[in-house]
Parts: C-alpha cells; sequence; structure tokens
C-alpha cells in the first residue's frame, strides 16, 4: 500500500483560523473535564499530582510490606515484625503523583488529505487528550513530527489548555515521513516511561512495525490512533486518473475501475489488520479513526473502550 494520493478550564478555544471552527467547543471541554487518562502499567512521577498511582509511595495510606534491603530508609522500617519474626520488612505506602503524556502527532503532507482533513481530525483528538491530561495536573509533551521530531512544546503542567490549542492550531502539513526516525529521536529525549498516543496515518514506506516495537520495549505505555480519510477507505475514482503521491511528488496513471478499486479496498483492510495484530502483539492500544466517524464520538465512546480515558 502506497500513501494517499492527491486527486480548561476557564480558557477558551482559539480559533484555527477565520474560516475554521476552534479545535474544542467550551461545551465538548465541558464534557472533557469529567474524564481522566488510565496508566495501565506503573510509572513513576516526579511531582505529586492528583491521581492515584500504582507505584509505593510516601502517603499515609499504607499497602504493604517488603523485604529489607541494603541502602533502605529505617525509618520505614516495620519494627513490630521485626519484634515478632526478626526478620526486617520496609512498609510501603500508597502514592499520588503525576503522570508523563506524551502526544506524537504526524504533520507529514499525506494527512493533508481528505474532505475532512486527516490532520485537522489528528490535532483535534491531540488537543482533546491534553486537555484531559491538564485537566488533571499531569505532565503533557507534544511534539509534531514527519521525516523526524519537529515542533514541540516544552512539558505543560495544570491550567495551560489556551498554550496547547495555539500551538496546535498554527501547525500546517508538511514533509515525508520516516516513524522510525522519531521515534529514535524521541526515545533519546524522553527517557521516563508515560503514557505515548501516537496519532498518524502509518504511511512509511519503511513500514511501521521498528518504531514501534522501540517504543513497546521502552516500556511505554502506547496507544496508536490511526487516522484515515473516508476517501482512503473507500474512494470513488472516476475511470482513468493519474495518482500522485502527496509526499514525494511521484505519480503514476490507473485505470480505476471495478476490479483496481476492489484490490485497493483489500489492500486498505489487510494493511489496517496487519498494524491492528502487530500493535496487539506488543501490547500496544490501536483505535481505528476515520474522519466520518464523529470526533466527539471517538474520544468519549472509542477512546474509553480502548483503555486510555475513563
Amino acid at each position: 500500500m502506497t500513501r494517499d494520493s492527491q486527486a480548561a478550564a476557564g480558557e477558551r478555544p482559539v480559533p484555527s483560523g477565520t474560516d475554521r471552527e476552534p479545535l474544542l467547543t467550551p461545551e465538548f471541554m465541558a464534557r472533557l473535564g469529567r474524564l481522566s487518562l488510565v496508566a495501565r502499567k506503573v510509572l513513576s512521577g516526579r511531582l505529586r499530582g492528583e491521581r492515584r498511582s500504582k507505584k509505593r509511595g510516601q502517603s499515609l495510606e499504607f499497602a504493604d510490606r517488603r523485604p529489607y534491603s541494603q541502602g533502605d530508609d529505617f525509618r520505614r522500617m516495620d519494627w513490630m515484625i521485626y519484634a515478632r519474626l526478626e526478620k526486617l520488612f520496609l512498609k510501603l505506602f500508597m502514592d499520588e503523583e503525576d503522570l508523563s503524556v506524551y502526544i506524537l502527532l504526524d504533520r507529514s503532507k499525506s494527512m493533508d488529505f481528505g474532505a475532512v482533513s486527516k490532520f485537522d481530525y489528528a490535532r483535534r483528538v491531540a488537543a482533546a487528550i491534553g486537555c484531559i491530561a491538564l485537566a488533571e495536573m499531569d505532565r503533557v509533551i507534544v511534539r509534531a513530527f514527519s521525516d523526524g521530531l519537529q515542533e514541540g512544546l516544552e512539558p505543560l503542567r495544570g491550567r495551560r489548555i489556551y498554550r496547547l490549542l495555539r500551538f496546535l492550531e498554527r501547525l500546517e502539513p508538511s514533509g515525508e515521513t520516516s516513524l522510525a526516525r522519531t521515534a529514535r529521536y524521541f526515545l533519546a529525549e524522553n527517557p521516563r516511561p508515560g503514557i505515548c498516543v501516537a496519532i498518524s496515518d502509518m504511511l512509511d514506506p519503511e513500514g511501521f512495525e521498528a518504531p514501534l516495537k522501540a517504543l513497546a520495549a521502552r516500556q511505554m505505555d502506547t496507544f496508536v490512533i490511526h487516522v484515515m480519510a473516508a476517501e482512503e477507505v473507500d474512494p470513488v475514482l472516476p475511470g482513468d486518473v493519474r495518482l500522485v503521491d502527496s509526499e514525494t511528488g511521484e505519480s503514476v496513471e490507473i485505470s480505476a475501475g471495478g476490479r483496481a478499486l476492489e484490490s485497493y479496498r483489500k489492500a486498505v483492510l489487510g494493511f489496517r489488520a496487519s498494524l491492528r495484530d502487530f500493535c496487539s502483539s506488543r501490547g500496544i492500544s490501536y483505535v481505528p479513526a476515520v474522519t466520518t466517524t464523529p470526533f466527539e464520538r471517538l474520544v468519549i465512546e472509542y477512546l474509553r473502550s480502548a483503555g486510555l480515558v475513563r
């Protein structure tokens, strides 16, 4: 399969231009404020946030005990257990912590396609996920990518939704796709595990396997939101057409008869199935997102079913 052809509370959403709607309406932002992100893995935070961690910490709520190891803090020793068993154990407590939420947004030229632009749809998804995370006082890192990491925001925390929306609004699609280079640079810059949400059409001639494998190997709690335009999933092409690769400019002339369209549709289904199966085999959540799916439904229903929000 080739890349597609071209034939906060208290803060107002930012319009993406005079002829565009805001990424998030105030009404939908209010609904997002009732959601939270779910960390399926034990991920350590740096600052104390508003979520209850699976990690053992130093709050006042007792959680468990574990055997003493050399270098442990004697102040956390359970002396009552020692008096009974003459063995050293440490008290463990529940902690509350912030969570690192990484949002990787594909801004390559192949995303600039469709009656409903894949890129506009993708950045609305990025805005919603960032809004949920910021409302929970999580640490949000947003990076746009094409042939590697490009523009990004400094880590955001707290009620910084206005800054997030401004950043997303001014992005424009450009460049070719290199998922491998993007993953390599991203992991080098962000060694700390967290929730990683990649929003992309995943159209890379070098494949998606190696970069996704790298993310999973670094203990990132990874979600792939696979954005496709309706015209890609079920195209309607009249007779003889010239297809142009939106990233490289290469073109090919075809006769888009019934047999050719049927072969194309099977290729699309195969591509989506292979991506879904690969993600499943690596513990990565796969979320299909065709641009005809209402955006609010994707966030409220699909992301909940995938285990990203609750």
